[in-house]
């Protein structure tokens, strides 16, 4: 689980250089628990990490470059938001 974390996040550093390492591992493990948790709530039955690793890898290629400026009012990824705006 560690190593897919560690690719995770130096795949989202490459898409996004305005991270450091352990905001773009804490973005991979919140994106990576949300998908999970979502899908158990919605009452999918659970397909591995391989399919979750897929799905953060898509998102990531996807949206990579523009979370720092990502803003939310969940409470799970308010850490990612500065007292004067997103991550830069």
């Amino acid at each position: 689980m560690e190593e897919r974390f560690d690719r995770l996040a130096k795949l989202l550093q490459k898409k996004n250089p305005a991270l450091n390492n352990q905001e773009a591992r804490e973005w991979v493990e919140g994106l990576w628990e949300d998908f999970e948790s979502t899908r158990a709530k919605a009452g999918w039955e659970y397909e591995g990490q391989e399919v979750t690793e897929k799905m953060v890898t898509q998102l990531i290629t996807s949206y990579g470059h523009k979370l720092h400026e990502y803003f939310s009012n969940n409470p799970k990824f308010q850490r990612f938001v500065k007292k004067d705006g997103p991550i830069q």
